[in-house]
C-alpha cells in the first residue's frame, strides 16, 4: 500500500481521501481550512499541518481543489511544492481546473523529474462517498500505469485519455453536457408545469422514453420539489463553464447551448443563488414563466 499526501478535504476530497485510507493507504490529508483534516483522524486520516507535510514521504501527492488559482498556489507559486517535490513522486491533480494551466504547471514539474496526472472527477458526493466516481486521466501511459490502483480506490471507471490536460478537456465536455440536460430538464418541467399538467407525472413519461437522463433520474425530484438546496453549487458549475467557454474560444469553436445556460446561470448568482445545488437553475423559469411560490 502506498503513502499519500491528499490535499483539498472539502465535500469531495474527504470522501476521496477516506476511501484510500479504507483501502489500506497510509493518507495523510491537509486542508486550508483549519481543523479539517483534525475531524478525520479518527476515520485514519493523519492530518498534516501545511503543504509539505502533506506531501514529505508521499508516493502519490493527490489534489482536490476549487478551481486553478488554488492549484497554481499549492504547486508552483512561491512557497509551493514545486521545490519540494522528488523525482519518485507523482502528482495527481483531480480538481476541475484550466487544461492549459494543467500543461504548464505539469512542464514546470518536469523540468524538476516530477511526472503529474490529470485526473477530474465526474460522479458528486454520491459517487465519491461510494468510490464510484468516473475518473478522466490525461498523461504519460507509465504514470498512468502507476497510479491506477490508487484511482481504484476512489472510482469504478478510471480511463486514460491521452496526454496531459486531456482529462480536464474531457471534464469540461462532462460538464456543458450536465450543464445543458440540466436546463433542458427544467425547461420541460416548466412547460408541463404551465400546461396544467402534473410535473410528476409528466417526469415519469420522460425516464420511460429517449428523454430520459440521469440528471432526469437523479436531480428531477429537487426540481419537482423546488429544492434548491446544496449539492454541486451553481458557483461551482459557472466555474466549469467558463472553463469550457474560454477552452472553445482558444479553440475556435462555437458553442451555443453552452454559452445559453451559463447566461442563465449567471442569472440565478445574480439572484444570490451562488451557493444553491445547480438543479436551483429551476427558479430561472420560474421568474420566467411566473410559477414562482
Amino acid at each position: 500500500m502506498a503513502r499519500i499526501g491528499f490535499i483539498g478535504l472539502g465535500v469531495m476530497g474527504r470522501e476521496m481521501a477516506l476511501n484510500l485510507a479504507k483501502a489500506g493507504h497510509a493518507v495523510v490529508g491537509h486542508d486550508v481550512v483549519p481543523g479539517v483534516a483534525e475531524g478525520l483522524a479518527a476515520q485514519g486520516i493523519t492530518p498534516a499541518h501545511d503543504l509539505a507535510a502533506a506531501a514529505e514521504g508521499a508516493e502519490f501527492v493527490i489534489l482536490m481543489l476549487p478551481d486553478t488559482p488554488q492549484v497554481e498556489e499549492v504547486l508552483t507559486a512561491p512557497g509551493g511544492l514545486l521545490g519540494r517535490l522528488r523525482p519518485e513522486q507523482l502528482v495527481i491533480d483531480m480538481s476541475t481546473i484550466s487544461p492549459v494551466a494543467t500543461r504548464k504547471m505539469a512542464e514546470a514539474l518536469a523540468a524538476r523529474g516530477v511526472a503529474m496526472l490529470d485526473a477530474p472527477v465526474s460522479g458528486g458526493v454520491t459517487g465519491a462517498r461510494d468510490a464510484k466516481l468516473s475518473i478522466m486521466v490525461g498523461g504519460e501511459e507509465a504514470a498512468f500505469a502507476r497510479a491506477r490502483p490508487v484511482l481504484e480506490a476512489m472510482g469504478s471507471k478510471v480511463v486514460h485519455v491521452g496526454a496531459i490536460g486531456n482529462g480536464q478537456t474531457v471534464k469540461l465536455c462532462n460538464q456543458l453536457v450536465c450543464a445543458i440536460n440540466i436546463q433542458a430538464m427544467c425547461e420541460a418541467i416548466a412547460l408541463a408545469r404551465a400546461s396544467g399538467l402534473d410535473p410528476a407525472v409528466a417526469r415519469e413519461v420522460l425516464m420511460g422514453g429517449s428523454a430520459n437522463s440521469w440528471m432526469l433520474e437523479n436531480l428531477g425530484p429537487k426540481v419537482l420539489e423546488k429544492d434548491a438546496g446544496a449539492g454541486f453549487r451553481i458557483d461551482l458549475k459557472l466555474k466549469d463553464l467558463r472553463l469550457a467557454n474560454d477552452l472553445a474560444f482558444q479553440q475556435g469553436v462555437p458553442l451555443p447551448g453552452t454559452a445559453l445556460v451559463t447566461s442563465l446561470y449567471l442569472e440565478a448568482r445574480a439572484h444570490g443563488e451562488g451557493s444553491n445545488g445547480n438543479q436551483a437553475l429551476f427558479r430561472v423559469y420560474d421568474r420566467m414563466t411566473a410559477q414562482e411560490r
